[in-house]
């Protein structure tokens, strides 16, 4: 069973977010950054971090805490409908593929029900080219996990005046670190700017993705 165990983990892909691109490579990425330019004014889908590559889609206004953050299929549909004009077609469940571009973008799967927003992409290897597409909750803990504090407070506010997240269900599996806490402080203050653009224009008149 183990012999078995270490040959899968052994043909799985090993991408490296950081492997440096080639010229060539550099410049299809550009072309796709200024082609995703184009999600800046729409309602469900939006570039969130180009740094670390993360498109986010969203399909709710409020959250409980125990909701489960998962990619409905709604979510999929739309974001892959979105992306079509970009080149991508839907390759497998979980991934889609620009050819042209050498590039795809990567769909966690869903792990299970109490599952940390922080391990979604633990089991999702990409290239340095490659895309993830995360719910608002799991752009915020990735961005959480790879900002200092100040930046994931300002970055995550940028997010949540267009894509509501879950922010009791993050603040849930933060962790006893510094770090961690430092930004535990800055939910209450994230929350009422989360509140404030969900009962105002544009977001108030958003509906859920069906």
């Amino acid at each position: 069973m183990i012999a078995g165990i270490a040959k899968r983990l052994l043909r799985r892909p090993r991408y490296s977010a950081f492997e440096p691109l080639d010229l060539d490579g550099r410049q299809r990425a550009e072309a796709l950054r200024s082609a995703l330019a184009d999600l800046a004014d729409d309602p469900y889908l939006m570039l969130a971090d180009t740094g670390w590559r993360l498109l986010s889609v969203f399909d709710d206004l409020r959250y409980d805490r125990a909701d489960m953050d998962m990619m409905t299929g709604p979510m999929r549909a739309y974001a892959a409908r979105r992306l079509a004009p970009m080149g991508f077609r839907q390759a497998t469940g979980s991934t889609l593929d620009n050819p042209a571009l050498d590039t795809r973008i990567h769909i966690p799967r869903f792990r299970a029900l109490g599952a940390s927003p922080f391990d979604a992409v633990r089991d999702t290897p990409r290239r340095a080219q490659d895309y993830y597409l995360l719910t608002p909750t799991q752009t915020a803990a990735h961005i959480v996990r790879h900002y200092t504090v100040d930046d994931a407070v300002e970055r995550i506010k940028a997010l949540v005046v267009r894509q509501p997240v879950d922010l009791l269900r993050l603040s849930d599996y933060l962790e006893q670190r510094s770090d961690h806490q430092d930004f535990l402080r800055a939910i209450g203050h994230l929350k009422y700017v989360q509140r404030v653009a969900v009962e105002s224009a544009p977001l108030s008149r958003r509906r859920a993705l069906r």
